[in-house]
Parts: structure tokens; C-alpha cells; sequence
């Protein structure tokens, strides 16, 4: 990899794993247990996030303050990036306006993209979702990569109209680049919202739209960060995309059972052992509902996520496996008990 790597989003879930993982390795896979001592890591921060967070990692750290949908702090990000790796992990995921989707996740990255070419950047690998395929057409279906696109509300379509401008950028011949498509993650330095979910499912609120069987693909982050990193190395990925997630899909009802059972039996912590069940057509007046929210450019994130309760989003690993060499060796149980790990580590438990 080059001795510059470009990271946006720094302090966001994902990008902030990444740094990390940068740093200082990923420590279940073997050719990333260790990280690259000349390497320098220029991170994109929003204006009042906190640098220090950052600075405080590695000495090699470079912080640019800025946002993407200002083409100056574009520039500024990828100033003498010559034959550097850019990580494009920023986007807006649950905004107060539709908007706000096409502003960041498209103009945004078509910026950077921008700016990243004039700066003669090597590499581009871009962060999508599994958004822009919406939900498996049956219960038994995987996405692949040959899947077409079929958007899930706006946040799939800017995501969809954000890897259509990669592609384009791709066969300009101007920069390399690589999409990944993660589903729904998971671990250390989660935000409050999966706190939450933790939270529910103790109290006994966990939400079971319909009979629970609906099928999701995960992606822990390490396992995530290992198949950015992949895409980042091999030759084979330029101009390709790839879902990365965890082997296989679980069900509802065996991602709440997981993370009961380590409450319990890790945590210390006393279940109620309940449901908030809710039938399967919940999820289909969300759907309407937030259909109807988006039409007037309003979003409102819990109908969102209550519209997605009861759809099956699954994906098959296997192109990443074959032509990356991706091996994503954390899979459910361990991955939800590193996560309950730091959150009772970080937060002094699920209350706080």
C-alpha cells in the first residue's frame, strides 16, 4: 500500500475503525497483524469534531478540517496526494432532510473524486451500502454483484447514484478505483443507536417484526476494515465491486438470541426474556409511512429502521472470497461480545 493513505470520516464508526486498524493492524488476520510503520494517514474530520481523538493514535496523523460538499476542502484533503490510497468511508446515513442524502453521499463524493483525480491519487475505494439493491426479492435470495440495482428509499438511490459516478470516474481511466458494499455492522465504537438495541433486548423490547426468520447480512467492523484493506492491495479489484460482510446471513431472531445469551451470561446482566413482537405487516405500514415522509423531504430515522424490521438484506461473500482473499473469521457471537465489551468498558454499561 502507499506510504500516504487518505481516510474521510474519520471519527465515524467505520473510518474511525479503519485508522485503527492502520495503525496498528487487525490482529485476526495474518497479512494485516501488523501495521506499516512508514505510513502517513491524512484524515478528513468535520469542522468541531475533536482532532486530539486522532492525534492521539500515532504521530503520523495528519488532520484536515473540512466538509465534502465544499470542493476547496476537497483539495485540501488530497493536496500533493500523488499515487496515495484514498478510503472514502463518509456519508450521511439518518439526516433530518432527504436532501441531505444527495448533497453529502453524491456531490460529495463526486468532490473528492474531483479532487482526488488532480492530485493524481492512485486508488479510490469508496464505501456504499446494500441500499442501492434494496431487499432480497425472496427469502432465500443472496445480492451478488451481478444483482440489479432496485434502490431502498433515498438513502439506496444517493447511494446508487454515488457508485454510477464512480463508475463513470472508472472508465475515465483518470483514477482506480473499487466499491464496497457493506450491510448492516457492528462492533467496538458503535454509536447510540446500537447501544440502544442492546438496550431493548435486555429490557426485553427487542423487535421481532413478523417471525423473526427474515434473513440479514452483518459485517463486523474488523472483518469490514480487512476487506477495505483488501480492495486497497489487489490489483484484481480495480474497477470492481464487492460485498464484504460476515460468512453467511443471520436471522432476526438469532442476532436478539445472541446478544441475550452474552448479556447473561458474560454481562452479568438480567434479561427480561421477552419480545416487542410486532406482526409483519408493521413493517409494511413503516415502509408507507416513511415512503410518505421521504416524498415530502422529511426523514424520520426510527420509521426507517421499523420499515426495514421485517425485509430480508442478504448478501453473498463469495466474489471477495475468491478474487481478494477475504476471510471474515469474526463472525456473530464473538463479534457481539467484543461489542458488549466495550460498550460496558466505554459507558460503564448499557444504561449510560
Amino acid at each position: 500500500m502507499s506510504d500516504l493513505v487518505l481516510v474521510t470520516g474519520a471519527l465515524g464508526w467505520l473510518g474511525f475503525s479503519l485508522v485503527k486498524a492502520l495503525v496498528k493492524g487487525l490482529p485476526d488476520i495474518e497479512a494485516f497483524s501488523q501495521p506499516r510503520n512508514n505510513q502517513i494517514i491524512r484524515c478528513l474530520i468535520l469542522p468541531g469534531q475533536d482532532p486530539e481523538i486522532l492525534k492521539n493514535l500515532s504521530d503520523k496523523i495528519e488532520v484536515i478540517v473540512g466538509d465534502l460538499r465544499n470542493p476547496q476542502d476537497c483539495d485540501r484533503f488530497c493536496e500533493n496526494a500523488n499515487h496515495a490510497i484514498l478510503f472514502h468511508t463518509a456519508g450521511i446515513i439518518h439526516p433530518p432532510r432527504v436532501s441531505e442524502f444527495y448533497h453529502i453521499n453524491v456531490n460529495g463524493t463526486q468532490n473528492l473524486l474531483n479532487s482526488a483525480v488532480t492530485n493524481r491519487v492512485k486508488r479510490a475505494v469508496i464505501v456504499s451500502s446494500n441500499s442501492p439493491c434494496g431487499c432480497n426479492p425472496h427469502p432465500d435470495h443472496l445480492f451478488d454483484e451481478k444483482s440489479p440495482y432496485h434502490p431502498y428509499m433515498n438513502y439506496g438511490k444517493s447511494k446508487m447514484l454515488m457508485e454510477l459516478a464512480v463508475m463513470s470516474m472508472q472508465e475515465s481511466g483518470k483514477i482506480e478505483t473499487v466499491i464496497v458494499r457493506p450491510p448492516w455492522f457492528y462492533g467496538p465504537n458503535q454509536p447510540p443507536r446500537q447501544t440502544l438495541f442492546f438496550q431493548m433486548i435486555r429490557d426485553g423490547k427487542g423487535p421481532i417484526v413478523g417471525d423473526g426468520n427474515n434473513l440479514r447480512s452483518m459485517a463486523y467492523i474488523d472483518n469490514l476494515c480487512q476487506g477495505l484493506l483488501l480492495s486497497a492491495e489487489s490489483e484484481k479489484a480495480n474497477g470492481e465491486t464487492y460485498w464484504i460482510a460476515d460468512n453467511r446471513p443471520y436471522s432476526m431472531n438469532e442476532i436478539i438470541d445472541t446478544v441475550e445469551k452474552l448479556l447473561e451470561s458474560e454481562f452479568n446482566q438480567t434479561c427480561a426474556h421477552k419480545r416487542l413482537k410486532l406482526p409483519g405487516i408493521t413493517g409494511d405500514i413503516a415502509t408507507l409511512v416513511d415512503g410518505t415522509l421521504q416524498s415530502l423531504g422529511l426523514y424520520q430515522q426510527k420509521i426507517h429502521v421499523l420499515s426495514e424490521m421485517n425485509k430480508t438484506i442478504a448478501c453473498s461473500v463469495a466474489k471477495a472470497q475468491r478474487e481478494l482473499g477475504y476471510s471474515p473469521t469474526v463472525s456473530l457471537e464473538e463479534g457481539m461480545r467484543r461489542s458488549l465489551k466495550w460498550v460496558f468498558e466505554n459507558y460503564r454499561g448499557i444504561d449510560n
